[in-house]
Order: structure tokens, then sequence, then C-alpha cells
């Protein structure tokens, strides 16, 4: 049967692997050999998915936005990740990975992130277990992520400024493996998106998976079916659309929209739009779509969202793309920011910037009348309030 699932090699197609420096082997290759038996333990699935229910506060809903739908002319339903704890999905995954970490008997955590949300959800589950914390974050997004910056700081995490390269994402990333290369025995580095070497893609997507999981039972209370026609999501690295589209992938009459960030427009120089402008290369250990020179260095990625400004995307997506099962948009700032105060006037909902590309699709691309359309709302936009202040002279 044909599949869009990762590969016993850890591979999506073309896409994934692990191209890893020997002094990461040892870390990668117990997490490899272990995941896998850990995450199917009745043991760990039960403590998980108590975490999720009474300290996450799982099921998220699935809202029927009905002002939205008017005006765009189809069924939407918005699953609202922006209601758990932290304010984003990517708790599902620190909670897994947490987890995971104190089975194989790690005593430290290390961290990247982008938006701030990464960073927050892992320093929120270090304090929760008592473990120490170390968050990498690039110094652009350090200034233009204060709110989150002191979220982490007063849970008890050390956020560690990445100085070099564009001082985003990719660098706070390059620093993470740094560390973990240094400190192999102790750390567990939990990733925060569906990057990086294998075992991480895939397991990701599976601590994510919980919102597909809910997502089906949900729709079959509310419209007596299991599966909408299309599921939007935004992607970066690509958790969040992961979790949204894992239970889909292989029903192709379900469409699956992913959403990237153009910046400021996909041929300017200043975009993020993987889809668009990469080639096949590797970063941070995996084989996927990266935007890169003709020589192979890697572009500088662009967006006034932190959490899409990445210059590569998961290997599962690279594969939704390159085999035609996905079908991929390029977002500007302009027409994200817009969609991000057109969602907050029709709904009373003020979106994560990131989560506002997703949105801007639908004055894109039409859907018919009767098109059950979920879009995943992945986080909330409290951290972001500053960025529309400015955008919109508030």
């Amino acid at each position: 049967m044909k599949t869009y699932q990762v590969d016993e090699n850890g591979f999506y197609g073309a896409f994934g692997g692990a191209f890893i420096p020997e002094m990461l082997y040892p870390n990668v290759e117990e997490l490899r050999n272990c995941y896998l038996e850990i995450m199917a333990d009745p043991g760990f699935s039960e403590e998980f998915h108590h975490l999720l229910r009474d300290y996450v506060g799982r099921p998220t809903p699935l809202y029927f936005a009905g002002r939205l739908s008017e005006r765009f002319g189809c069924r939407i339903y918005l699953k609202r990740e922006d209601l758990c704890h932290t304010g984003a999905h990517k708790v599902n995954n620190t909670i897994g990975q947490i987890l995971l970490a104190r089975r194989l008997g790690k005593k430290r955590i290390i961290a990247e992130t982008g938006a701030g949300q990464h960073g927050v959800a892992t320093a929120t589950v270090c304090a929760l277990m008592g473990l120490p914390c170390v968050v990498y974050m690039g110094e652009v997004d350090i200034a233009r992520q204060a709110p989150n910056v002191a979220r982490m700081k007063l849970l008890g995490a050390e956020v560690r400024p990445a100085r070099s390269g564009s001082r985003t994402l990719k660098d706070a990333t390059n620093e993470a493996i740094r560390d973990w290369i240094n400190n192999p025995e102790d750390t567990h580095y939990i990733i925060g998106s569906v990057v990086g070497p294998h075992p991480y893609p895939d397991m990701v997507a599976r601590f994510q998976a919980v919102i597909s999981e809910e997502i089906g039972a949900q729709l079959l209370e509310k419209e007596g079916r299991d599966a909408p026609d299309y599921l939007i999501a935004c992607v970066g690295g690509g958790s969040n659309a992961a979790g949204a589209y894992y239970h889909y992938l292989d029903r192709e009459e379900v469409g699956i929209i992913a959403v990237e960030a153009a910046g400021k427009g996909v041929h300017t120089g200043e975009s993020a739009a993987t889809s668009a402008l990469g080639r096949v290369g590797i970063i941070h250990g995996s084989k996927t779509l990266l935007m890169q020179t003709a020589d192979g260095q890697i572009t500088e990625p662009y967006s006034i969202s932190a959490g899409l400004d990445y210059p590569g995307i998961g290997p599962m997506h690279a594969h939704l793309y390159a085999s035609g099962r996905g079908e991929f948009h390029s977002i500007t700032d302009a027409e994200a920011m817009e969609a991000g105060r057109r969602l907050a006037a029709l709904e009373g909902i003020i979106p994560a910037i990131e989560t506002s590309h997703a949105f801007a699709v639908l004055e894109k691309r039409p859907f018919g009348p009767q098109d059950v359309v979920v879009i995943n709302l992945s986080g909330r936009g409290d951290k972001d309030l500053q960025t529309y202040i400015d955008y919109f002279n508030l």
C-alpha cells in the first residue's frame, strides 16, 4: 500500500534520514532504538494522556467558525490548539519528550526556539518534572518575542542567545546541537518540530498526532463523518501541520494544504518559502528541501513570524510537496497580518502570526459551499501583540 508515513530507515520518500556527526551517533541511536518501544508501553501512554488531559487541557475544541464560514462560503472549523496550556500545540510534544527523557535517565534538557512557544513549553515541562533547562534562541527573536523570553525565565529556564548568522531559529538550532555534542551522556535535546535526524521527525509527529486523532472524533460528532475535505496548517519546520495531517496522510480524499511564509515576497530575497525556493540538501541532520545558494550555502530566511523563519521544512512536508500529496501556498507578511486582524474581528480570536498565515489562504483559494475545511489554529497571539501594535499602529 502507498504510504506517506516514515519508513524503517527514517525516510519519507527521498527525504529524512540521520546525517549526523560521529559524536552524536550514540545519542541518536539510543533514541532510535528505544522511542517506539517506550511510546508503546501502556504505562508511558497512560501517563502521557493523563498529563495531556489534566495539565494541558485536552481535548482542545473543534470550533465551527460561523462568521468566517459565511465570509468565505464553506464550512470552516478551527482546531483550537491556542487553548492548550502555554498557548500553542508545542506542549503536546514537550510532554511526550520529557517523559521519554526521564525513561532514558537523562538529567538535563536543552531546546531551541524561534517564536518562543517551544521554549516556553519546554521550560514548562522541565519545571513540572524538576529538571534543569537551557533554551537557545536567536538574538533577533529574543528582541521580538520578549514576553515569551520572560515566561521562560520565570519558569526557571536559562535562555542563551545565538549570535551567529541571522541570529534566528536556524542559528539557535546550531547552538543546541553543539551543546548536545558536548554533553552526550546526561542531556536530552527536545527538538521542537518535525526536523532534525531520524527519529525526531517521526517522534514529534507521533506526539502531535493527538491533534488529528481528536479532529476525527470531533468531526464525527459534528458532521457525521470523521474526515474533512481539506486540512489547512502553517508550515515552518511543520510540527503543528504534521499533527493535524497525521491520521489523514494516507487518505487521499482529504486535501492537505500547507502554508509557508513568503515574507516580503517569494522572490524578494526576504522570504522563508522553502517549497518555492528550496532544493534538496541537508540541514540539522536531515535530508530535506532547503533554501540555499548555487554552491550549497544556506540562504538566510525572513518572515515577520519568528516561528516560520526557518530555511527548510521537515522531511514529511518535503515529501508531501515533492509527491504532490500536499498543496503548498506562500503567504506574505502583509497577507498574514491582515488575516490575523480579520480573524480577530470576525471570531474574537487573536491568532499567533504563524497561524495567521494559514488563515490567509482563504483569500487566495476558493472552497465550495459544502466543503468542510479544518484549520489548525496552532497558537494564540499574546506573544505577538507588540508586532500587531507596531504593524497596525494600534
